[in-house]
C-alpha cells in the first residue's frame, strides 16, 4: 500500500456500529487510544471490516483545530 498520506497508524478494530447509510468505526492503536471513524456502510463490507481484525487509520488534514477549555 502507498499513499501520499503521513499519519498512517495500524491498530484493530474495536467498534463498528451501523446505521442507514454509514457507519461509526473505531479503531484502537498503540498506547489503547481510539480513533473514530465515519464511513459508508459499502466501505465497510467492502473492507471486510471486522471486530477484532486490523486496521489503519489514515489520515490527511489540510488542517487540525485545537481547543481548550
Amino acid at each position: 500500500m502507498k499513499l501520499s498520506a503521513r499519519n498512517v497508524i495500524k491498530g484493530k478494530v474495536t467498534k463498528i456500529v451501523k446505521g442507514a447509510v454509514n457507519s461509526e468505526v473505531t479503531i484502537e492503536v498503540a498506547g489503547g487510544t481510539q480513533i473514530v471513524s465515519i464511513i459508508t456502510n459499502s466501505s465497510v463490507k467492502s473492507l471486510g471490516l471486522k471486530k477484532g481484525k486490523e486496521a489503519y487509520a489514515v489520515i490527511k488534514a489540510s488542517n487540525v483545530m485545537v481547543a481548550v477549555d
